[in-house]
């Protein structure tokens, strides 16, 4: 059992990936974060120092430091002066590095919080942009624009680019975009990894892969024909990917038959 004010790495790992998922912040020192140069993901590194600082409106928060002691009980403790519902990170980042939850290295974080990719979203660029809010920066932003548009769009509005032909983050051969993000963010889970199946088979048209990829294709063309807008769009995908996201977790191995027990 965790002490008062504590969270065990694997309590906050369910938390992660979810609606209600808290702030994480990661106080660790220079020479820690050097040391273990990964973050839990959707983490925001901010010197103890400055946490009195902070001037998001309070809620719920997990404080980081390299052993879950000193500077994760102080910072804690300051955010709850402010209002926080702040929880210490049990054994810090390496407890969290040895029971093997996943982390994302630093040096794969982009320099701002802006993405671009092409208009007229269907599959792989809404799961991305899904995938990316909830595990690796909640603060992200989406910009849909021609595609011919999107690598100068980049360039000029230091924005990363996904799902077009020459970015980084795109499809690899018979895998997607969400596949490549999963590999260089390092987030392969059991239940990203067989979300990532569906949206793959949906995506290439390999129904086979995955019984769901046909629901997912259905559902992504219908909320295409709902929205003219494709950030409306996407705040709509976001919650049909959160719903993806706890039966690939929870619910995979249920099924559903009515009336029970009916003749074949």
């Amino acid at each position: 059992m965790p002490q008062f004010g504590q969270i065990t790495p694997a309590q906050a790992m369910r938390l992660i990936g979810t609606p209600d998922a808290p702030m994480i912040f990661d106080v660790r020192l220079p020479d820690d974060l050097d040391a273990l140069p990964r973050l839990l993901p959707t983490s925001r590194v901010v010197p103890h120092g400055a946490v009195d600082a902070l001037t998001d409106p309070p809620g719920r928060a997990i404080v980081v430091c390299m052993r879950g002691r000193k500077l994760s009980e102080g910072a804690a403790a300051i955010l709850r002066t402010k209002g926080w519902q702040a929880e210490v990170l049990e054994g810090g980042s390496e407890a969290w590095a040895a029971a093997g939850l996943p982390m994302i290295p630093r040096a794969a974080l982009p320099a701002t919080s802006l993405w671009v990719t092409r208009h007229r979203p269907k599959i792989d660029r809404i799961a991305c942009p899904w995938l990316i809010r909830r595990f690796i920066d909640p603060a992200a932003r989406f910009l849909f624009v021609a595609p011919s548009e999107v690598a100068a769009v980049a360039d000029r509005f230091s924005a990363t680019p996904f799902d077009i032909e020459g970015a980084t983050i795109s499809h690899r051969g018979d895998r997607c975009s969400f596949d490549a993000l999963l590999d260089d963010f390092t987030l392969h889970t059991e239940a990203l990894d067989r979300l990532a199946l569906v949206v793959r088979a949906a995506d290439t048209d390999r129904h086979d892969l995955a019984p769901q990829a046909a629901g997912l294709l259905a559902l992504s063309v219908g909320l295409s024909r709902m929205f003219r807008d494709d950030l409306q769009q996407l705040e709509a995908g976001i919650a049909l990917y959160d719903a993806l996201y706890r039966w690939a977790r929870d619910g995979h191995e249920e099924g559903h038959d009515w009336p029970a027990g009916r003749p074949e």
